[in-house]
């Protein structure tokens, strides 16, 4: 085995995060396949790089020193990749962007301007992940970020390339006033009476593998609110009793909603990056990616919920998610 970039990376998500599980989460990988990496890494250091706790992981002193150093070695490649990776044939370009509804896409454009302040990023809104593939096929867009689910992979033609962002649990949010509300976490079939707020099918599995969750806790929803729209609206109603809704595990609860995992996490959800082989340079499909991944690490920090269910014993791994991937 040699040293990659991406095996820095690893050491840096592990070293942020706090725990092999967050990492795992933040960077798309299962945490076993995490842990298994992790191990191969220290091997070809020849020692421990992290100590292991209940509470998570913390580097030992070489790893602190091997962290550390990795941080200038991936500063140090995203300042060569930089340099001119925002012009085409010698003239500045503009980066189609589309995303579906994900918290990622602000932290993300933010962090590429800054990254590469020469690019100009035109970015739309497009909720279906499989319109994102068909304008990226049809060349209306250069890169996006799309979902898909465990055992539903996006499909698209060998002219796009794809690269696993994370793969995360779904969570429920329900008015603070809900009976459920102290709990820990929530079992679905304790919802089978709930009105929900559902997004509308998004061409990637979604809603179907809600309503097959929800069939094989023994129900079907009493209530389904079909609701595509703006997440401050959402929440007023959750708070106002209006119903509940499955949401995003880092979203930030307003005042009079709480967000809460699902025994057994039986929903997840993969956020990818999408683009055009002909359409982008390595470099910044590269510097999309650490973007969009940075972005989710400061989701998490700010979300306390995520980093209680991470840190819980009751917490499972997606058998069938799919992993990180570039095709």
């Amino acid at each position: 085995m040699e040293l990659e970039l991406r095996h820095l990376r690893t050491l840096c998500a592990i070293a942020d995060a706090g725990s092999v599980g967050r990492a795992a989460a933040v960077l798309g990988y299962s945490q076993p396949a995490m842990s298994t990496q992790l191990r191969r890494i220290e091997r070809l250091f020849g020692e421990p790089l992290f100590l292991r706790g209940t509470g998570g992981v913390e580097p030992t002193a070489y790893g602190v020193e091997v962290v550390a150093q990795a941080r200038d070695v991936l500063a140090r490649a995203e300042a060569i990749g930089r340099r001119g990776s925002a012009v085409a044939s010698g003239r500045d370009r503009t980066l189609r962007f589309a995303a579906t509804n994900t918290p990622i896409l602000p932290g993300l454009v933010g962090r590429l301007r800054a990254v590469l302040p020469d690019l100009t990023v035109s970015v739309s809104s497009v909720y279906s992940s499989t319109a994102i593939v068909e304008q990226l096929e049809d060349d209306v867009l250069d890169a996006g970020v799309a979902a898909d689910y465990p055992s539903l992979e996006l499909a698209h033609s060998d002219r796009l390339a794809h690269r696993g962002i994370v793969t995360e649990p779904s969570f429920v949010a329900l008015p603070s006033r809900h009976p459920l509300a102290r709990r820990v976490e929530v079992a679905l079939s304790d919802l089978a009476s709930e009105a929900w707020f559902m997004t509308p099918d998004d061409g990637a599995g979604w809603p179907g593998v809600f309503y097959a969750a929800c069939q094989t806790a023994g129900f079907e929803p009493a209530a389904v609110h079909e609701f595509l729209g703006d997440q401050t609206q959402l929440q007023t109603m959750i708070a106002d009793g209006l119903g509940i809704s499955m949401v995003q595990a880092t979203l930030r609860p307003l005042p009079g909603v709480v967000v809460k995992p699902l025994i057994g996490t039986p929903l997840w959800c993969r956020y990818l990056l999408v683009w055009r082989r002909a359409g982008l340079n390595d470099d910044v499909a590269e510097a999309l990616f650490a973007s969009a991944s940075a972005a989710y690490r400061a989701l998490i920090a700010r979300s306390a919920h995520f980093q209680t269910w991470a840190a819980g014993a009751y917490r499972t791994s997606p058998t069938t998610a799919p992993h990180r991937s570039a095709h």
